[in-house]
């Protein structure tokens, strides 16, 4: 493993050992309430979104090399959704 894999693996270790001591419920309850206000805030909403895709992004660079083929693409798939929400409520159209 790389130094740089190690040293971020090293930096999320806090963040992870928190939110794995909360009940499973709750982060996943904190992401869809902030995919939920992103969508239905106008204006700056779409920072809500960003947040989202951030963390995702993070969560899935974590669990990277664990995952088979099919799941990086299911992951690869999420994040690149969420941002073009966060696209589209950011710059919309008229």
């Amino acid at each position: 493993m790389s130094s740089l894999r190690e040293s971020f693996e090293r930096a999320s270790l806090p963040a992870l050992t928190y939110i794995s001591s909360l009940p499973r419920f709750v982060p996943f309850l904190a992401i869809l309430g902030l995919v939920i206000a992103g969508l239905l805030i106008p204006g700056w909403g779409w920072v809500l979104i960003v947040l989202v895709v951030l963390l995702l992004a993070w969560i899935g660079a974590l669990a990277w090399p664990r995952l088979s083929m099919t799941e990086r693409m299911m992951r690869v798939a999420v994040v690149v959704m969420m941002a073009a929400i966060a696209i589209t409520q950011a710059v919309p159209r008229g």
